[in-house]
């Protein structure tokens, strides 16, 4: 079974627990096991308020760091494997690295989080026309019951 979507979202608040819903109802369908869908939702909201907080600058007529523009999640299940990408048009992450942060930081904690309930991340930027991409993959496992696409 293969299932793949992607979304273009604002840069507020709001837009990311719409994103994890549609994850959630998505790994609901094709029959996740709710652990798994879980960590990838609570990794998913992770990369989404990393976007909406860094994702892009302060807009003409706005407040510094108020949010302006848009980012991506696409989401694809495929066979045993579940990849989201979460890209944004902001300035990117600077230098060679991520900045994780240590255990009692105020900032990277998401990435580090991200990091734990995933089985692969990259962390990346753009090319081009600049953003960071956060992109993360994770082994499935599937519920006893048979899902409704199974059925």
């Amino acid at each position: 079974m293969s299932i793949w979507w992607s979304l273009h979202l604002r840069r507020e608040a709001a837009s990311v627990p719409l994103a994890r819903r549609l994850l959630m109802g998505t790994m609901e369908t094709a029959g996740v096991d709710p652990d798994v869908s879980y960590e990838l939702s609570v990794a998913l909201t992770e990369a989404c308020a990393n976007a909406v907080e860094h994702g892009g600058g302060a807009g003409r007529g706005r407040p510094h760091g108020a949010p302006t523009g848009a980012y991506r999640v696409t989401a694809y299940l495929d066979g045993e494997t579940c990849r989201i990408e979460v890209a944004d048009s902001g300035p990117g992450f600077p230098g060679a690295e991520v900045p994780t942060a240590s255990h009692d930081a105020e900032n990277g904690r998401g990435m580090r989080l991200i990091e734990e309930l995933a089985d692969h991340v990259h962390f990346g930027n753009r090319s081009g026309r600049g953003g960071a991409v956060v992109s993360f993959d994770k082994i499935l496992k599937w519920k006893d019951t048979p899902s409704l696409l199974m059925a």
